[in-house]
């Protein structure tokens, strides 16, 4: 299985280091410094104790690969246009590519059967760009449960969590994807294939679009957030209305989100992703994120209030901070 990996950094690391490790060739799309460090160390991949570097194949022009089995995408949604754009000498008639990311993707709509069926989402692909380069048919969409960061270029923490849920944008999960499914088992990976990846999605965004860009806005770390009665307040009004979009859509939450913000407390005083970005004055995955499940919310036809203010404020921190 020819594999390409393009993005490299806390979860893309991380990944590819367990795939390499596993003793199978990887190659990574890369540039500056991560490229630098890939092709001196090769991907390192860091534990509370412990830490290693695997080599890999970087290159910075895709074009050097060619065709690859699967192509893992781990990086941002601010970041994915670009991507789509380069990543074109990677994919051939039976390439698979794997959509290691947060949110609601285009494709979402596509395999997922109801009232929004084959909806095409203007707030994260507005030209329709991503829909043309990077075809619904390649595409696996993979779910992370790990919480992991890049600590310095290369090379990836891992903190806690194991799983991936991965499955086909649409239709039944091919042979091709339980393939892959199994490499990713081999790497070390709890991996759940899933025959609705479309709600597994949308399970982990109401967990983590309160939590994310609330940390965003205040700094604060999760314990924090939920140690204030009135913001978890908001929180939970948010998920409540989150988790009517997802039933009229066909995502429904069976949790409720005392239970999940019980689980969130577990994990002491996380640093979210997008306040990691906040800090390093990367992009923000606003978009991802809040502005697919507003423009969702409004063709479901469900008010969503407190989304809308959430989305509001944080769109308005990121243009006044240049994090847009």
């Amino acid at each position: 299985m020819k594999i390409c990996l393009y993005g490299a950094g806390a979860v893309g690391g991380l990944i590819g280091a367990r795939i390499a490790a596993s003793g199978r060739t990887l190659s990574v799309v890369a540039r500056g410094a991560t490229l630098h460090a890939l092709q001196r160390d090769g991907l390192g991949l860091e534990t509370h104790d412990s830490r290693f570097f695997y080599p890999v194949h970087a290159v910075a022009d895709p074009a050097e690969l060619g065709p690859q089995d699967l192509v893992i995408i781990a990086v941002k949604q601010p970041a994915l246009s670009a991507v789509a754009q380069a990543m074109g000498p990677l994919i051939g008639p039976q390439t698979k590519v794997m959509t290691a990311m947060n949110g609601v993707p285009w494709w979402f709509f596509d395999g997922l059967p109801g009232p929004l069926a084959d909806t095409r989402l203007h707030s994260v692909d507005p030209f329709g760009t991503l829909r043309s380069l990077i075809p619904t048919k390649h595409v696996i969409g993979c779910v992370v449960h790990i919480a992991c960061a890049a600590t310095t270029p290369g090379i990836s923490q891992h903190r806690m969590g194991n799983g991936l849920v991965i499955g086909d944008a649409v239709g039944p999960t091919s042979p091709a994807t339980r393939a892959v499914g199994e490499m990713l088992r081999d790497a070390g990976f709890e991996l759940t294939l899933s025959d609705c990846i479309q709600r597994d999605i949308w399970f982990k965004l109401w967990g983590n679009m309160t939590m994310n860009p609330v940390s965003a806005l205040t700094g604060a770390t999760s314990d924090r957030i939920l140690d204030d009665a009135l913001v978890e307040a908001f929180c939970v009004r948010i998920m409540e209305e989150a988790a009517e979009v997802g039933k009229r859509i066909g995502c429904p939450i069976a949790q409720s989100p005392a239970e999940r913000n019980a689980v969130t407390r577990k994990l002491g005083a996380m640093k979210t992703s997008m306040l990691q970005d906040v800090e390093a004055g990367r992009a923000l995955e606003i978009d991802a994120l809040l502005g697919a499940v507003h423009e969702i919310a409004g063709k479901a036809g469900v008010p969503t209030p407190n989304i809308d203010a959430l989305l509001g404020l944080v769109r308005l921190f990121a243009r006044e901070r240049g994090l847009g």
